[in-house]
């Protein structure tokens, strides 16, 4: 009987116990939820942010070899590396949107080149020649759909002075605008070596 009684004393124990710290946290719980869910979102986007905008690194993109011994090397050849007015475009301007939505999409796709990374499908200088006709028109293809979007960030047809650039270019840029066309149906090779047989392509 005394082994019952202490049972059951205990049992009311921990009954009181647990209500005196239930009451009080189901009273609040529904505050404490918000402030969590608020702190989470918070440290949460914080370092979404954080990995997408480390993502967008020069020092990020050239950190495989197959961009630093290839595509980078080109790019320090030219005008959007080095120029007299000193402003540089680093990858991300040229291959990645600045809008958000634009910007999750191509971090998306960019998950396929993390594959190709490990596969090695172009880990060689002779690799990577192989596969340049193809990456180079699945680039384009991209810029052509968008409008040359990453193009425009820096340039503007609407904002040239026609009348101060040389004649050829003055020409192009009027019937550019005039046609429609986008930036990237005459500017391929601007920033890197144009493949073999991308005549055939333009044809």
């Amino acid at each position: 009987m005394a082994d019952t009684a202490n049972e059951t004393k205990k049992k009311n124990l921990f009954a009181r116990l647990f209500s005196a710290l239930w009451r009080p946290a189901a009273k609040y719980s529904m505050g404490f939820l918000i402030i969590c869910g608020f702190v989470g979102g918070i440290l949460f986007w914080g370092s979404y942010n954080w990995a997408m905008e480390l993502s967008n690194t020069e020092e990020f993109c050239i950190s495989c070899h197959e961009m630093k011994d290839n595509v980078y090397k080109e790019l320090k050849e030219t005008i959007h590396y080095s120029n007299t007015s000193g402003v540089r475009a680093i990858c991300s301007d040229c291959h990645v949107p600045k809008e958000w939505h634009y910007k999750f999409i191509r971090k998306i796709k960019a998950s396929n080149e993390i594959f190709h990374k490990i596969m090695g499908t172009v880990n060689t200088p002779e690799k990577f020649e192989a596969k340049r006709l193809q990456l180079a028109k699945n680039v384009w293809a991209e810029m052509k759909s968008n409008d040359s979007r990453e193009c425009r960030n820096c340039h503007s047809v609407l904002s040239m002075k026609l009348e101060d650039q040389v004649r050829p270019a003055r020409k192009n840029h009027k019937k550019a605008k005039e046609k429609g066309l986008t930036c990237i149906e005459c500017h391929q090779g601007i920033a890197h070596k144009l493949p073999k047989g991308w005549e055939e392509e333009k044809k």
